[in-house]
């Protein structure tokens, strides 16, 4: 059981991504803020834990090294495309929002074709630092409903989106250039 248990942490991530954009798509209230809320920084958590106890335990596997960024990628889409329902034209939360899917959507493309050429990508440390503001900016505007109180949420949620689609374009540059000499035509 607890060789995979770090990949079932991972599993229950994808298992709640929909689950907390379902929430947020809700008229939002004090208590669905709040459970959206506990339930994203469980999944973030998670995150954390998955990878924590698979090196851990010396269980890291080629599937775990497959679902981990996959749950990433699905619980952040998942947020930014309840959010965009939400908020309409808001331009200072779709472009952000836009960049950081539209890179997500390549770079997957990317490591597929180079899985194909037995080429791994491995995931820097500024990628890792993306994933983490998008996560904290996703939690600030979820925060939002549960504490009206703080009206700043939104303004530091909305500038640490643009922080992250700002590391997002960086990072995929990164990517792509340092695969460039695989591609072949």
């Amino acid at each position: 059981m607890l060789k995979n248990l770090p990949n079932v942490i991972t599993f229950i991530r994808i298992v709640l991504a929909p689950v907390i954009a379902f929430i947020l798509w809700q008229p939002q209230s004090a208590y669905l803020g709040a459970l959206g809320l506990a339930l994203f920084c469980f999944a973030g958590f998670s995150d954390w834990l998955d990878g924590w106890l698979a090196r851990r335990l010396n269980t890291v596997s080629s599937v775990g090294r497959m679902l981990d960024p996959i749950a990433d990628k699905l619980l952040i889409a998942a947020c930014l495309l309840a959010f965009a329902a939400q908020r309409g034209a808001d331009l200072l939360f779709l472009a952000p929002a836009l960049v950081i899917i539209f890179r997500e959507f390549l770079v997957s493309g990317l490591r597929e074709y180079l899985a194909g050429t037995k080429v791994s990508v491995p995931v820097s440390l500024a990628a890792k630092w993306k994933t983490a503001i998008q996560m904290t900016a996703i939690g600030c505007l979820i925060a939002i409903p549960a504490f009206p109180e703080f009206s700043w949420l939104n303004n530091v949620g909305l500038i640490l989106l643009w922080i992250s689609a700002a590391l997002t374009v960086q990072t995929g540059i990164a990517y792509f250039q340092a695969s460039a000499s695989h591609f072949k035509s």
